[in-house]
């Protein structure tokens, strides 16, 4: 198992998108249940590990294989803990009031056989969405029904685009998992 993570490691560097996805997968449990502990707010504790697997990526070619990648992460996690804390001590004040835009999808009309189908698997397939939470809802909606680019999902959200790479995996993998109990 440590040679598979230390090749998903190497390939990350490389930039591969399905390496970050299996460190995602791999890690995300253990970072997650390490917040749960830490802040025992499931919001919380969820924000930090998309934080922790966007920092970690973004700075994934200082990673040194010679030591433990778990390790590694939850330092990252735990630094991002102790900042949110010390951020949360601190009051401030917002004065962004940013207009939020819509967007209209145009209709190619398709017959009225074929808009019965399109209609039905819509209607299932925002069923299934609606089961995310409401932040996993939004990054869907912003990326395949809005059709946002990462980084105007990243600035609608005003979060780092590591942040929202990280939330759209999230958010597939668990309305994957949710498609496939039907």
């Amino acid at each position: 198992m440590e040679k598979d993570i230390l090749a998903h490691i190497k390939n990350a560097k490389l930039g591969e998108q399905s390496a970050y996805k299996a460190l995602l997968n791999h890690y995300w449990n253990d970072i997650y249940r390490f917040q749960m502990a830490k802040t025992n707010n499931e919001n919380e504790a969820e924000d930090i590990t998309i934080q922790t697997f966007s920092k970690a990526f973004d700075k994934i070619d200082l990673f040194d294989e010679k030591y433990n990648f778990k390790s590694w992460i939850l330092t990252i996690s735990r630094n991002i803990q102790i900042d949110e804390f010390r951020k949360a001590k601190t009051p401030t004040i917002s004065l962004n009031n940013d207009l939020k835009e819509s967007y209209d999808i145009t209709d190619e009309t398709p017959s009225p056989e074929d808009q019965l189908i399109i209609e039905q698997n819509l209607a299932e397939l925002l069923r299934f969405i609606k089961k995310l939470k409401p932040h996993y809802q939004q990054i869907i909606n912003l990326r395949y029904f809005q059709e946002l680019s990462y980084k105007e999902i990243a600035k609608e959200l005003d979060e780092p685009l590591n942040n929202v790479k990280v939330k759209l995996l999230r958010a597939k993998k668990l309305l994957a998992e949710i498609i496939a109990e039907r």
